[in-house]
């Protein structure tokens, strides 16, 4: 039985879609992912008489990542500097006239659509995952995506990503449930009612997979309520989730590049950041892209404890032309004096009615340490990220108001054997979130330019309204 890797590659919600030509061997003309064999090594030098008989359906897919690699490379000009590896898959089998294979499941995220083809290909496609299920394909091909795809549990689980990659995701979700539904529908003649009340139960569960993030939960509210008010059936419930996505993106992109205006007209050119960020990702690229004065230093802090800061750092050195430095959150004071920081760009995972921001644990010191040297900080976030008014999350949140502004972030702690594993009789206070007040941020930086606290309230109450409606 050959195995086989299918490589998704995917760019802001498309994935690539190639058409099989007729220099291959099999599924001559159909639409798969970027496919090829998994071959082994012998003394490092890839065995043309490779027995993949001795590898049996369970195989780790992780075996095959240098394999999936080299196809990419080879089929559409993808390099390692071009991907990101987000998740491998459960093998899939495939049993029929052309053959017997294991298909072992890739995703890897990219930051470009340029792709140059070789001779396998007779051409390619950026698309929605759901196209899959409209195209002559490689047998199981949505099975295999869905391997790979976001699901309900990695976008509770995700620890890494930023609160707009984490919505996208959901939304993503979302769009592949309403896929299947439809499918559901067509095949076995099933209610639509029924049909939409499974996707709405997966809307549901998605609302409460990240309270912390209100973006999660507005984005998912949004294509719901409208949903309910036209009583769409699964297909067009797919195409509010597309719309939504293709939203989502812009609106981020335009909160950066809201942020990098801003930041310019204050003739910043060394900024401090911290965790990782794609809307500050977008921003500081923006911001070293041109002008009279580009940015010129970078500071990150760590993040502890997954330390997503790390690779904003290393992307920024490799990316940028900025002189980048890496650091604690308990040494971002004195790093922000040594390196001359004259502004601070943060994400946000909530913006609270009130105009203050819930982020990673070490915003507000930053913040703080700002105000020292008198150093402007922005929040970079879209409308989605603000938390619907008089919200309550069922632990003891208190919608931003009152002194008590810590308890409005959820009770998500770090573990504590990161911060002492020892036998001693000590409590460990190690949240992930915290709330930054108002007063410390010169502004929220959204695809609709800079908001002050009124502006921050009427969105809110729009978000209410959207989360009424869902229930």
């Amino acid at each position: 039985m050959a195995h086989v890797v299918t490589c998704f590659v995917r760019e802001r919600g498309k994935v690539l879609l190639t058409r099989r030509s007729d220099a291959v061997g099999t599924y001559r003309g159909r639409w798969a992912g970027v496919s090829g064999y998994v071959e082994e090594e012998a003394d490092g030098v890839d065995s043309p008489d490779a027995d993949y008989d001795s590898l049996d359906a369970d195989s780790d897919p992780l075996d095959a990542e240098r394999d999936a690699r080299r196809e990419l490379r080879e089929e559409v000009g993808l390099t390692a500097e071009d991907l990101e590896l987000v998740r491998t898959g459960e093998p899939v089998a495939v049993d029929d006239e052309q053959g017997s294979f294991v298909v072992h499941p890739f995703l890897f995220e990219s930051d470009t659509r340029e792709v140059t083809t070789n001779e396998e290909l007779a051409e390619v496609e950026w698309v929605d995952p759901t196209a899959i299920l409209e195209r002559e394909t490689v047998p199981r091909l949505w099975e295999t995506w869905r391997r790979v795809a976001p699901t309900v549990e990695t976008v509770r689980e995700d620890r890494t990503h930023g609160s707009a990659w984490i919505s996208a995701r959901a939304l993503e979700v979302l769009r592949d449930a309403a896929a299947e539904a439809g499918v559901r529908a067509d095949e076995d003649g099933s209610a639509e009612t029924a049909n939409r009340a499974d996707v709405l139960d997966v809307a549901d569960d998605l609302r409460g997979a990240r309270p912390e993030m209100a973006a999660v939960a507005n984005r998912v509210n949004r294509v719901v309520a409208r949903t309910l008010r036209a009583r769409d059936d699964p297909e067009r419930l797919v195409e509010r989730a597309i719309e939504a996505l293709e939203a989502a993106f812009e609106a981020d992109s335009a909160a950066a590049r809201t942020a990098a205006t801003r930041l310019r007209d204050a003739d910043a050119t060394a900024v401090a950041t911290l965790s990782r960020s794609g809307t500050v990702r977008e921003a500081i690229a923006e911001l070293t892209a041109g002008g009279d004065r580009p940015l010129s230093e970078l500071v990150v802090a760590e993040s502890r404890p997954e330390c997503e800061g790390v690779a904003v750092a290393e992307w920024a050195a490799r990316e940028t032309n900025a002189s980048v430095t890496l650091t604690t959150e308990a040494a971002l004071p004195t790093a922000l004096a040594d390196r001359g920081v004259d502004a601070v760009v943060v994400g946000a995972d909530s913006i609270l009615p009130n105009g203050d921001v819930v982020n990673k644990t070490g915003t507000r010191v930053l913040a703080l340490a700002a105000r020292e040297l008198d150093a402007p900080v922005y929040a970079v976030a879209s409308k989605d990220k603000v938390r619907p008014a008089g919200e309550e999350e069922g632990d003891g949140t208190n919608d931003g108001e009152g002194d008590d502004a810590q308890a409005d972030v959820p009770d998500v702690e770090s573990p504590a054997e990161n911060v002492y594993d020892g036998d001693a009789d000590v409590s460990v206070h190690a949240p992930t979130f915290e709330v930054t007040p108002a007063a410390l941020v010169d502004g929220i930086a959204t695809e609709e330019g800079l908001l002050d606290p009124e502006e921050v309230r009427r969105i809110a109450e729009r978000h209410a309204e959207n989360a009424a409606r869902v229930g």
